[in-house]
C-alpha cells in the first residue's frame, strides 16, 4: 500500500482502542490486546496497525515516557497520527512529546489532573491541531481559562466538545489585550 492510498484510508480506519484498560505506562499497550470495534483493524504485512487514531484513555497515565517507541512499534506511520484520547487518565503536564506529533488534528486531555494553564503554550506548534479538550482539569478554574486557550491556538475550531463561534475569538482577543501587562517606558535620567 503506498504512502497515499494509506493517507486516503486510514483516517477511515477505527482506532487502535485501548482504553479501560488500567494502563499504567505506555510501555504496557505491548502487552495487551487492544478492544475490538464492530470493524477489524486493519494491519500492514509487518502486523503494524494503520490506523491514525490512539485512544489511551480511562486509564491510569501519569506520563508518557517511550511514547514515540511504542508507537512506532504498534502504528504503520506513526508520525500521522492524527488523533489521540488520553482522556481520564493521571497526566498533570502536556508531556512535550505530543508536540512532536505535526499531523495531529484531535486531542483529548479532559479529565486529567493539569495544573497550570501555561502547560497550553505547548501545543501551539502543532499546525493541524484544530479540536482540543482540556475540562475537567485543575487548570480549568483559573480566570480567563477558555479565553487563554483560543489566544494561545488560534486554529482551534472545537474546544471542549463546542464548536469556537466568532463571538468567542472576539471574546479572547479582547481578553488578551486586557491581560497582556504594557512594557514599562524606561526614562532616561539625563533627561530630566
Amino acid at each position: 500500500m503506498s504512502t497515499q492510498d494509506y493517507m486516503n484510508t486510514s483516517v477511515q480506519e477505527p482506532p487502535l482502542d485501548y482504553s479501560f484498560r488500567n494502563i499504567q505506562v505506555i510501555q504496557d499497550l505491548m502487552s495487551e490486546e487492544p478492544r475490538r470495534g464492530q470493524r477489524p483493524l486493519k494491519h500492514s504485512k509487518s502486523g503494524k496497525s494503520l490506523t491514525q487514531s490512539l485512544w489511551l484513555n480511562n486509564n491510569v497515565l501519569n506520563e508518557l515516557k517511550g511514547f514515540n517507541q511504542v508507537i512506532s512499534q504498534l502504528l504503520q506511520h506513526p508520525e500521522n497520527l492524527a488523533w489521540i484520547d488520553l482522556s481520564f487518565n493521571d497526566l498533570t503536564s502536556i508531556d512535550p512529546v505530543l508536540t512532536t506529533l505535526f499531523n495531529l488534528s484531535v486531542l483529548y486531555l479532559h479529565g486529567n489532573s493539569i495544573q497550570r494553564l501555561g502547560e497550553v503554550n505547548k501545543l501551539a506548534i502543532l499546525p493541524r491541531l484544530r479540536s482540543l479538550t482540556l475540562h475537567g482539569n485543575p487548570m480549568e478554574e483559573e480566570k480567563g481559562y477558555r479565553q487563554y486557550v483560543l489566544c494561545t491556538l488560534p486554529r482551534i475550531t472545537t474546544f471542549d466538545f463546542s464548536g469556537v463561534t466568532k463571538a468567542d475569538r472576539t471574546a479572547a482577543e479582547v481578553w488578551k489585550r486586557m491581560n497582556i501587562k504594557p512594557k514599562k517606558v524606561r526614562i532616561k535620567q539625563d533627561a530630566l
